[in-house]
């Protein structure tokens, strides 16, 4: 095959993007060449955890929002590779949440098993990619010897995800506020926040999780505003909700509702932006954050150029082995296994997607939502089916284990949808786990 193929990072969508290719080419398929640029100088994306915050060596603004601390915050029976299942990678099966360093390893795992190492060009960033006759250009730096150069491709996917830039608002009195104002973004360390009183803005998976973070690190209180609505758990005395903030006089925040509080820090965890600057206009995605994708057909495909494809673009239920289905699917157009439809068609399915979300009523809607969507994606291609209808109930249960106890959720164990193993219960709570290392965890 004579096709060149460009893939734009090497976290979980653009390694599941690798292994869909080497997985046809184990089957003896002929392939395109496959070319994966990652402006890190490691694979994992935001599992290749870095202190660095603001911009890196090189000046490049820094891709990762992992924290030191951080923990799988849904059970890991949800995300698990149809094809390389925790008991291969581990030799055993392991309880339901594992922290990153787990996750990475496991991540890490089955590409160093398909041997997809040398098609990334490591420490490379992506500048420009733009399209004309049929081709497209791919503009590059090769960070380390500041060196720009273009090559062509046939196919561009887009695989740098879209929890690196974050979404920074303006409240009155930050610029004199005495503490320090950071986003989720850069946050790193909780056991930096010993001691202090933290006021944390937004109701997202961030805050509800680095407020957990800080509060297991021994903040002295939390303190959440939101806009909207409360996330209305169980939390423990020293945490409190509260309306959205209005400004900062000095270290007092005031609320909508009157009440005010003083803090030490405050952490924006106010989500963040679907950002592709070094895609010209005609190929930049706009979308909101949500499980219907604006302009991509089958979630994947960009109606305006089919020829390019977007993978992990969707919020997420489903993570890892959502990426598989996407990249299975991508590879099997590029491979002309499946034919898109002309432009009309597509509109139509992306219109039709959005009405069927828009239809949910609640977040359990939204689960079967998206494990149907997955389902779909698999139904198409050869990628290994599994018990998606297990992987939904898995994540209804974990819904009520978080109403249940927020600080508890974790300490649950779920089978796999895989091999059908009961996760073992971990060794240590985790409210009281505060080494996650992964030789402290794997000691089931």
């Amino acid at each position: 095959m004579t096709k060149r193929v460009a893939i734009i990072g090497a976290g979980p969508s653009g390694l599941a993007q690798l292994r869909a290719f080497q997985s046809a080419q184990n089957a003896g398929a002929d392939i395109p060449e496959v070319v994966c640029f990652e402006k890190q100088s490691n694979w994992g994306g935001l599992w290749n955890y870095s202190w660095r915050t603001g911009l890196d060596e090189y000046g490049e603004p820094v891709h990762g929002s992992m924290y030191r601390y951080l923990w799988s915050n849904g059970p890991k029976e949800g995300l698990e590779f149809a094809d390389y299942s925790f008991e291969e990678h581990f030799g055993k099966q392991i309880a339901s949440y594992p922290p990153r360093a787990v996750l990475f390893d496991y991540i890490e795992g089955r590409v160093k098993k398909a041997g997809v190492r040398d098609k990334i060009r490591f420490s490379t960033a992506v500048k420009n990619v733009d399209f004309k006759d049929g081709i497209f250009t791919v503009t590059a730096r090769d960070l380390p010897n500041d060196r720009l150069y273009c090559e062509e491709f046939d196919h561009v996917i887009v695989c740098n995800g879209h929890f690196s830039t974050p979404n920074v608002p303006h409240f009155d009195g930050f610029d004199k506020f005495p503490g320090r104002v950071l986003h989720a973004h850069d946050f790193r360390d909780a056991v930096e926040f010993k001691d202090q009183d933290i006021l944390i803005i937004g109701t997202s998976y961030s805050a509800e999780d680095i407020g957990s973070q800080c509060w297991k690190y021994g903040a002295k209180s939390i303190t959440v505003s939101h806009r909207t609505a409360a996330m209305g758990y169980d939390w423990p005395d020293n945490w409190a909700e509260v309306p959205l903030l209005t400004h900062m006089d000095g270290k007092t925040a005031h609320f909508k509702d009157g009440t005010r509080r003083d803090v030490d820090t405050i952490i924006l965890c106010t989500g963040y932006q679907h950002s592709f600057p070094f895609m010209s206009e005609d190929l930049r995605l706009k979308t909101a954050n949500r499980l219907a994708s604006n302009d991509l057909y089958k979630g994947v495909a960009y109606v305006h150029n089919p020829d390019l494809f977007y993978i992990g673009m969707q919020d997420q239920w489903f993570t890892f082995n959502m990426f598989d289905a996407q990249a299975w699917w991508a590879r099997d157009v590029i491979m002309s296994r499946i034919e898109t439809p002309d432009k009309a068609a597509m509109l139509s399915d992306v219109k039709d997607r959005v009405a069927r979300e828009d239809a949910g009523q609640d977040d359990y809607d939204a689960i079967w939502y998206q494990g149907d969507y997955v389902k779909e994606l698999i139904g198409e291609t050869d990628y290994p089916d599994f018990d998606l209808e297990g992987a939904c109930q898995a994540f209804k249960e974990w819904k009520g284990h978080k109403k249940k106890n927020i600080m508890t959720f974790r300490d649950n164990s779920y089978a796999s949808v895989i091999t059908g193993t009961m996760a073992p219960k971990h060794h240590t709570p985790w409210k009281d786990a505060l080494d996650d290392s992964l030789e402290v965890y794997l000691q089931n």
